[in-house]
């Protein structure tokens, strides 16, 4: 456990770095060159970049030792970061206020991939649980792993607005080159004991989608879980998408950024949570019931026009979300064998991300040409107005209910499905197999 430890500090100092990084290059582009055009281009190459890279990196993670992928990791955005800082202090800064300039994008590229290459660290980090942790431990491992993220999020979320309001791009990068500079050499000192698992099922150890695949295939339900989680996640790019448009129009920007600081401790608490009691014999189980808790709170939490009952719902949904993600990696590190867990974490990842931004693209022309004019001039106002509300905020807020519902409905299918009770018995007897150690 002291090694895990180790390693889940390492990881967070480095998760904290490059969560910083992106959202303080987000926030100057922002600010030099006033384009909304520009910050949403940047939130879809890094969303789709981070669902293709998946695939490579989880193949990545088997070939190595997972401590050597994450030094490979912490390289990686060091020589990036360490590019983005010679580009920015040789090129003149007005070239950065025009957000057609080819520079300006080279830089946010290096930054991208120097944030993006961390997610190898996420990846080796989730098989390394299998690796030093009994498997009677691995859920509450998991759920600490929640809380780095949690913590990471919300540290990042403060100091990178701080660190670019107050010191600049330029000390921006110089602190991630030193602190990631810090995080490979303290990797480096840690002894980690691992050892590649030799393939004996003749697939090669580079990226091996059909391996994969065929490694979900003999785990029946594996694949039905992967793209129910990839439902999901279309749903919630609804939220990431018009939330924000959804709180300003009930408080003032300086509220809704200082209440979203406080429900950012939502992660934290949920990983908490599950470090310290589990997820029960039955993870799966969980993680159902999770979801049905989080899509009826999404059906409420907009009924009617109130901070308070919005920040409770959500405060409640981000207390779930690291349960939601302790038991899918939970899941995987039982039924997975070892050699393909990366491959499988990656491909995942691949698949689950590649859904909220596809949402965030779609639902915008769906709430302003259907939902917005049906609760502000259309059927709506005469249908439910009188208790419901009307206007513009109280369209967008119908959208949130159609979506819990929706969620919801799909939520208690699954439950009922042969996949479900399929994926069920397999991880009993796999728990069978291998009781419990009290």
């Amino acid at each position: 456990m002291k090694t895990f430890y180790r390693v889940l500090a390492n990881s967070l100092t480095a998760s904290l770095t490059n969560n910083s990084v992106w959202f303080a290059v987000t926030f100057w582009i922002y600010l030099e060159t006033k384009s909304v055009v520009a910050t949403s281009i940047m939130a879809g190459v890094y969303s789709g970049t981070v669902a293709v890279s998946g695939f490579f990196l989880g193949s990545l993670v088997d070939r190595f030792k997972k401590q050597k992928a994450m030094m490979l990791s912490s390289i990686g955005s060091l020589i990036l970061y360490s590019l983005a800082f010679i580009l920015y202090t040789t090129t003149p800064k007005q070239v950065f206020t025009n957000p057609a300039s080819p520079i300006l994008w080279v830089f946010v590229v290096l930054s991208l991939m120097g944030a993006i290459a961390g997610n190898i660290r996420s990846i080796a980090l989730s098989t390394l649980i299998t690796v030093l942790i009994p498997e009677e431990g691995r859920d509450k491992a998991n759920g600490m792993v929640g809380t780095a993220n949690g913590v990471s999020f919300l540290v990042a979320s403060i100091f990178s607005g701080l660190i670019i309001g107050f010191l600049g791009v330029f000390w921006m990068l110089v602190s991630a080159i030193v602190l990631t500079s810090l995080a490979l050499l303290h990797l480096w000192t840690l002894s980690i004991p691992e050892e590649v698992v030799a393939h004996t099922d003749g697939h090669p150890t580079h990226i091996d989608i059909r391996g994969t695949i065929d490694a979900l295939q003999a785990m029946p339900g594996l694949f039905a879980l992967i793209f129910f989680n990839t439902f999901n996640n279309f749903l919630g790019g609804v939220f990431m998408a018009l939330m924000d448009a959804y709180g300003l129009s009930l408080v003032s920007v300086q509220s809704w950024g200082i209440l979203w600081g406080v429900l950012s401790l939502g992660f934290i608490i949920g990983g908490l949570i599950v470090a310290r009691k589990g997820l029960g014999r039955q993870p799966l189980r969980t993680l159902f019931i999770a979801n049905m808790v989080m899509w009826t709170l999404c059906v409420f939490f907009t009924i009617q026009a109130s901070i308070v009952l919005l920040a409770i719902g959500l405060f409640t949904y981000l207390c779930l979300i690291p349960v939601v993600e302790a038991a899918e990696q939970t899941i995987m590190q039982k039924l997975i064998p070892p050699e393909r867990q990366g491959r499988v974490f990656g491909f995942a990842q691949s698949v689950e991300e590649a859904a909220s931004p596809l949402t965030a693209f779609m639902i915008g022309p769906i709430a302003q040409y259907v939902f917005i004019p049906f609760m502000t001039t259309g059927a709506g106002v005469d249908l439910i107005g009188g208790w419901f509300g009307t206007g513009k905020d109280r369209g967008l807020a119908l959208l949130f209910t159609a979506t819990g519902l929706i969620g919801l409905l799909v939520t208690i299918l699954a439950m009922r499905s042969n996949a479900y009770k399929t994926l069920l018995a397999n991880y009993k007897k796999q728990t069978d197999r291998q009781p419990v150690v009290e």
